[in-house]
């Protein structure tokens, strides 16, 4: 038998994991500014890119496309090639993966805190950037399928399985979520609107977190585990059920985000019913993972590579068994919209993802560079401070979830809410806000310990190389099934057709659930009154989008006498038919916005945005005095109308045409209202005044962002009325 030579190309796994540090770091200190600005809304007051709606979607795509993307491309790359026996497909393939992804990050950094955004959560790059996203993702595929065929190792193990899984599956879903409209070059509209917007996105949310966060790292999990561990995968059989079973669900529970919403009841309860059986797969799969290390406790105790990985397996079993608990629609009644989801997903992030990447480097770095790791002491320190930085974030969050929930829903024996006002609840809960801080405090200087303890090892290291190996070639074989060859067996030799059945397995439950969203005409019950946004709202809703208000504030009032004696009638599927995209929100840091509409005068708006403080005492809403300030562009109004005429939204020809006279009609009618407020007429006055004195260009009120705001926030809620005892 031949035996061949050929090198493994560890210098494309080397520039990935200096990616994934590099992101990691800077993921990580977004998110501590982040959760500074709970306590000091305003510290960075009057810069509009580093305002807390625009860095969060920062945040999120840094730690979730930056790190973790970074950390699951470094990791397949190095595995793939060591149980295929074989180099890459392409080296120019795998250069193309690697300075793409760090192109889009890039992208994403200055796209995100400019407000180019499409608000959709885990998917707010714009247009463009989707696009590279979606080209560079093949092109992966491509390498990985590619290295695949021209393997020298006959059988597919199991991390190549969930490899496969996450290549197909994230396509699927990243392609059909991102199904929008431009009207810009940095300006788009989901071609999905209210309700059917809502259940494709939170199928693509909750599959994000599926195929992106879990089973990539699942596959890295049955590689590294068993090389750190020098033991085999505890049990075969259970890792075929595991792989199968979890794709197949998993798909299914993206509805359980979507509880006690306007969304249709039989949606609501398909998720809640797969979510529940979700924690099967889950935990099997955290079962195979910790008992490989039976026989080898000993040196977990020692060996902080081996600690990183308990914990990160320890922390996956924790949110798997959690987000079940969390789709049961008793629980999600306390829990949505809280800061225990917060506590929820960052376990899973921190400890999950987290600890198992830096388990990876930590084992990985010494190898690539022919040396042992600078040191262990470093190592185990980093363990224990992040170990304790993840508690002392997510308890005070569960904490932080169980008080608001509790305040919400209070009521007095006279029928009226405890807590009436919303910053009653907010006030209650900074303690935790704190600690929670301090937690992201700890885990960050886990993270910059493992760059220095990394740098110090490259240091005393040698210059990565790629690495000789040698196999046999694959010799080809009946593609029928032999005697006695089991069926799985079989399907390991055939990748082919096991990415089909994969792909099938993930589409039956996307198709069950979106396909009836998007073709059944009586889906979402119509409503008479409901009538589209004028084009100074429309353009408001935009600026609403661009400042990413959405990440504190719902649009969605469910319906439970604690939100209703709260906020106004609970929110009906047909008021959201031209919401494109919508905007229901995923966490209350502030009240509901849907009947907002009519509540305030537009001088209260206009205070309340240029200083929060000042009319809501103890407020940690951050001010927006650019929005008072800038003129706005409203230049590109026919494009935005017609881009809606293109989804059915009913604005007549005439309508789309008169759409600068519109606009200047209502805005006026605003700055009239306005001028109602004696403090506002004479600080305007005399802004107009000392300009004019300064030949200075004066922009109108009419023609500033704060009004369009208003128009949109006037509009929340209004199309129906709703009936009240006298």
């Amino acid at each position: 038998m031949e035996v061949q030579q050929f090198y493994y190309d560890n210098k494309i796994v080397k520039n990935f994991i200096y990616a994934t540090m590099l992101w990691g770091v800077v993921g990580m200190i977004v998110g501590l500014m982040l959760a500074f600005m709970f306590m000091f809304p305003n510290y960075t007051d009057g810069i509009s890119w580093l305002s807390f709606g625009r860095l969060r979607p920062l945040h999120t795509n840094a730690v979730i496309f930056a790190f973790v993307g970074n950390a699951i491309f470094a990791g397949v790359y190095y595995s793939l090639q060591r149980l295929l026996k074989a180099r890459m497909f392409s080296d120019l393939l795998s250069k193309i993966n690697f300075w793409g992804w760090q192109l889009i990050i890039v992208a994403a950094a200055i796209t995100l805190p400019l407000g180019y955004t499409t608000s959709k959560e885990y998917a707010e790059l714009e247009w463009p950037i989707d696009i590279a996203i979606a080209l560079v993702w093949v092109i992966f595929g491509a390498n990985l399928i590619g290295t695949i065929i021209k393997r020298r190792q006959r059988h597919i193990y199991v991390a190549i399985w969930f490899y496969l899984a996450t290549f197909v599956t994230v396509a699927v879903l990243h392609i059909i979520n991102s199904m929008e409209l431009p009207v810009s070059a940095l300006k788009s509209y989901s071609a999905y609107a209210g309700v059917q917007d809502a259940l494709v996105q939170w199928w693509y949310g909750h599959n994000a977190v599926a195929f992106f966060l879990t089973t990539p790292f699942l596959g890295l999990m049955y590689y590294f585990i068993p090389k750190a561990a020098n033991r085999p995968v505890y049990s075969y059989r259970l890792s075929i059920v595991h792989f199968w079973s979890l794709i197949f669900i998993y798909i299914w529970a993206g509805p359980h985000h979507l509880l006690y919403t306007a969304l249709p009841d039989w949606a609501q309860n398909l998720g809640v019913a797969f979510s529940v059986m979700l924690i099967a797969p889950s935990w099997g799969g955290m079962i195979n993972g910790l008992l490989t290390l039976r026989g080898a406790w000993d040196k977990v105790r020692v060996d902080p590579v081996l600690k990183f990985m308990v914990v990160a397996i320890t922390g996956y079993g924790m949110a798997t068994f959690e987000g079940p608990l969390l789709s049961l629609k008793n629980v999600n009644a306390i829990a949505h919209f809280s800061d225990w989801i917060i506590a929820h997903v960052h376990v899973g992030a921190l400890a999950w993802n987290g600890f198992l990447t830096f388990g990876m480097i930590y084992w990985l770095v010494p190898r690539m560079f022919k040396t042992k790791l600078w040191s262990l002491k470093l190592a185990n320190f980093h363990f224990w401070i992040g170990t304790l930085g993840i508690i002392m974030y997510a308890l005070p969050m569960y904490v932080a979830g169980f008080v608001q929930a509790s305040m919400w829903k209070q009521f007095r024996p006279d029928g009226n809410l405890v807590y009436g006002n919303f910053l009653e609840t907010v006030t209650q809960i900074m303690p935790m806000y704190w600690m929670r801080a301090i937690g992201g405090t700890m885990f960050l200087t886990g993270m910059l310990i493992l760059v220095y303890n990394i740098i110090m090892t490259i240091k005393q290291g040698s210059k990565v190389e790629d690495e000789l190996a040698e196999a046999p070639a694959l010799e080809k074989v009946t593609a029928k099934r032999t005697s006695g060859e089991g069926w799985h067996t079989w399907l390991e030799r055939r990748p082919v057709r096991l990415t089909l059945y994969a792909t099938v397995a993930i589409l039956i439950g996307g198709m069950v659930q979106i396909i009836p969203s998007l073709m059944v005409d009586d889906y979402i019950p119509k409503i008479s009154s409901v009538k589209p946004y004028t084009p100074l709202e429309l353009e408001g809703r935009d600026l609403y989008i661009r400042e990413g208000c959405v990440g504190c504030h719902s649009q969605m009032i469910r319906p439970f006498r604690s939100e209703v004696a709260r906020y106004g009638e609970y929110s009906k599927a047909g008021e959201y038919v031209y919401d494109h995209p919508f905007l229901w929100g995923s966490k209350r840091t502030g009240p509901d916005l849907h009947r907002i509409g009519g509540k305030y005068s537009d001088s209260w708006h206009f205070n309340h945005m240029y200083d929060p403080q000042a009319i809501s005492d103890g407020s940690i809403m951050p001010s927006y005095k650019w929005m008072i300030k800038n003129k706005h562009d409203r230049s590109n109004i026919t494009a935005k109308m017609n881009a809606m005429v293109t989804f059915g939204v009913p604005y007549s020809e005439e309508e789309v045409a008169n759409a600068e006279a519109s606009m200047e009609e209502q805005s006026t009618k605003i700055v009239e209202n306005l001028y109602a407020d004696p403090d506002f007429a004479s600080a305007y006055d005399a802004d107009k005044a000392a300009a004019a004195e300064a030949g200075e260009e004066f922009v109108e009120m009419k023609d500033r962002e704060i009004v369009s705001l208003i128009a949109y926030l006037q509009r929340l809620g209004t199309d129906i009325k709703v009936k009240t005892e006298e």
